[in-house]
């Protein structure tokens, strides 16, 4: 027996009939955000999702590295820092939303406190911070130098968390998930935050990724459609902005 589709799922269903896929990104955006206007009551968030040909369980296939959206996430973005000394400071001067050294990393081990997005620790914090590994690696909290959260120059870090950097890093399955903005923006904005996106990660494909590298491209919202961007255009836009 067919499930009845909610107003929603048949008003989306509708406005979708006459879109083809895959779509150019700008078609794409311009159907998510028409489609959202008529859904939607709230700021949902803008995603690209992108299959990579690599093999996760390949080390020399990894992908993993950051990237600054020119037009910002739309996200605020708490940010904690573990460091000691003036560094401290620094981390309170350039608007971190909580700092400190071991005071900090007692507070999220013994009262599991996570009231906070991303974790920035200075390279001689990160005996320390190691020892809770356990319990911020499943949350994806863990300070790594590759994603830029294991640095001394602690005000460049969080300034650039708070103006919209995200890290590039695929899930088991080699598909990268990143939110590249909000309903409210305009089209150019998203479309300029997923071209910079895409060329990031087509500069990161690693050496020993063979055959196809960029499988598939996907444009969806938190609880909006799922488009499917034709990967070539994508890759002609990208080149022509990146130059």
């Amino acid at each position: 027996m067919a499930t009845k589709k909610t107003k929603r799922q048949a008003k989306m269903d509708e406005i979708l009939s006459g879109v083809q896929q895959p779509t150019s990104l700008n078609e794409g955006v311009a159907t998510l955000q028409s489609v959202l206007k008529e859904v939607s009551k709230y700021n949902e968030s803008v995603e690209l999702h992108v299959r990579l040909g690599i093999n996760m369980k390949h080390a020399d296939q990894q992908v993993r590295t950051t990237v600054v959206l020119p037009e910002g996430t739309g996200k605020v973005v708490r940010v904690a820092v573990i460091a000691k000394g003036e560094k401290v400071s620094e981390a309170k001067e350039a608007g971190a939303d909580f700092y400190g050294s071991e005071e900090l990393l007692e507070r999220i081990q013994k009262e599991n406190f996570f009231d906070f997005d991303v974790l920035i620790a200075t390279p001689d914090m990160m005996a320390q911070v190691g020892r809770i590994g356990r319990v911020l690696g499943p949350k994806g909290l863990m300070p790594n130098p590759k994603s830029g959260t294991v640095t001394a120059n602690i005000k460049d870090a969080v300034l650039a968390v708070k103006s919209g950097r995200v890290e590039i890093r695929p899930d088991k399955q080699g598909v990268v998930h990143v939110g590249v903005g909000k309903r409210d923006f305009t089209q150019a904005q998203l479309v300029n935050n997923m071209l910079t996106l895409y060329d990031t990660i087509v500069r990161a494909k690693p050496a020993a990724a063979k055959g196809t590298y960029i499988k598939s491209v996907y444009l969806t919202s938190t609880q909006g459609p799922s488009l499917k961007i034709d990967a070539a255009l994508i890759a002609a836009e990208a080149k022509a902005v990146a130059g």
